[in-house]
């Protein structure tokens, strides 16, 4: 068995918190995905049960006004909140 130098021993340590490193952001990168998988796999339970096809709806005639209107909505609740938030605070 050969002796490491101590620039070795430094370097192979540096290596070693590196890899460590690197599992951890995996680890946690592989979590957020299975979460976000968890959540579609959920969506898609949902609208096979009640027999949606979002493909086929989407198609229909009106159907980007309406994600247009939504979004609009969506845009006029979020500023409403946050304007409650600033008067509360």
């Amino acid at each position: 068995m050969s002796t490491l130098s101590p620039d070795e021993r430094a370097e192979l340590e540096a290596l070693r918190a590196r890899v460590a490193e690197l599992e951890r952001e995996r680890a946690a990168e592989i979590e957020r995905a299975s979460a976000a998988v968890a959540e579609a796999q959920q969506r898609a339970y949902w609208l096979d049960r009640w027999h949606i096809d979002l493909n086929a709806l989407m198609e229909r005639p009106g159907a980007a006004e309406l994600r247009a209107a939504v979004r609009v909505v969506r845009w006029v609740l979020r500023r409403v909140k946050a304007l409650k938030r600033r008067i509360l605070a």
